[in-house]
């Protein structure tokens, strides 16, 4: 099956193999959206059937990135229910996420969310729960799914080259979210919103670090977090910057999330007793003793490139999505973080059961 998937692309292109597939937005206040509208305008490689939005300011940005007028409904429920999409894509509050699956799950909706797949570990539970119970696919959207070198680096880690790996070291952020200005100020208030964001910047960045702690040691036995609140005239309600430390019976994952770095950190650092790598959205090394050299990192299959090319892939060959994106994986995501601000309140380390 795979081996025929992957010979499609090589005959036609990805749109035509997206031929009929219709795709939703519901929401335009989480500010990645604009990364991904222009493409849905095209088509590529879905058709965009409708928008829903009610602040004045997002629907006359949405037209002039080329949203035609009717596409806009101001009642996502209606407009799920009028267009049919086959797909919705939610740029939303994260604790909006569970009620938009408990919609669309029952109507057969594949449905694709922003990081991370919710704003606690109960309502991710409940969202994997319905998408299983009803047969749709939930798609948790990580930009750093679609880079080569995190492909690159999965493949070098597993080979061997720097042993089994035992430390974890994972720094995500940047200097901030903005401020209430312009269209930002949409983003803003929920981002920086306890309730509809989960948190600050321990949920905004930790849940990428979380996510690769996942992907290479597993689950582990405790989750330790410490919080400060460096800016608290500008995130009067949430932590700005984050540090998690999960312990492993042989391995230690230190998690650093923050909106007080000097410039944007997106790094993974892996560490085996035969030697680390060092992953960036743009390139991979391998350290072993004083040695140094790249990891060349191949282009990824179109079908494995974007976040609804994916979707399509999975709904065509009937496969939940898998790594970076899988429900199980993002479930557990919550469940860190779910612990780390349990550790945050109490100081002490929480132990998963």
């Amino acid at each position: 099956m795979y081996k025929l998937f992957f010979a499609l692309p090589l005959l036609m292109p990805v749109h035509a193999l997206a031929a009929g597939h219709t795709i939703a937005v519901v929401g335009l206040v989480h500010s990645h959206v604009w990364g991904h509208l222009g493409k849905m305008v095209q088509g590529k490689p879905a058709r965009l059937v409708g928008v829903a939005e009610t602040a004045p300011e997002l629907v006359a940005e949405a037209e002039k990135r080329g949203v035609a007028k009717e596409l806009f409904h101001s009642d996502w429920r209606k407009m799920i229910d009028t267009v049919k999409p086959e797909i919705v894509w939610a740029f939303v509050e994260n604790n909006r996420h569970l009620e938009i699956v408990q919609y669309c799950a029952p109507r057969k909706i594949h449905v694709i969310f922003e990081k991370p797949l919710a704003s606690t570990y109960k309502d991710s539970v409940t969202i994997r729960d319905l998408a299983r119970k009803h047969g749709i696919f939930v798609l948790c959207n990580y930009q750093m799914a679609w880079w080569p070198t995190s492909h690159a680096v999965r493949e070098a880690a597993a080979s061997g080259q720097i042993g089994d790996v035992w430390r974890l070291r994972g720094i995500v952020g940047h200097g901030g979210p903005g401020g209430p200005r312009g269209l930002n100020k949409y983003f803003f208030e929920w981002l920086t919103d306890p309730v509809k964001n989960g948190a600050g910047a321990l949920v905004d960045f930790g849940c990428y670090n979380a996510l690769w702690s996942l992907m290479y040691l597993g689950r582990p036995s405790t989750v330790y977090a410490v919080s400060h609140r460096l800016r608290p005239d500008e995130f009067p309600k949430v932590e700005d910057t984050s540090l998690i430390v999960l312990a492993y019976p042989k391995g230690v994952a230190l998690l650093e999330a923050s909106w007080d770095l000097p410039r944007s950190f997106q790094d993974l650092e892996l560490f085996g007793r035969k030697g680390s790598l060092y992953m960036t959205s743009r390139s991979v090394e391998l350290r072993q003793g004083r040695e140094t050299r790249d990891i060349p990192a191949q282009p990824l299959p179109p079908e494995k490139a974007e976040p609804i090319a994916y979707m399509i892939h999975c709904i065509e060959s009937k496969t939940e999505p898998e790594g970076m994106t899988s429900l199980d994986l993002n479930v557990g995501v919550m469940e860190i973080i779910d612990a780390a601000k349990e550790s945050i309140r109490t100081g002490r380390a929480v132990a998963l059961k």
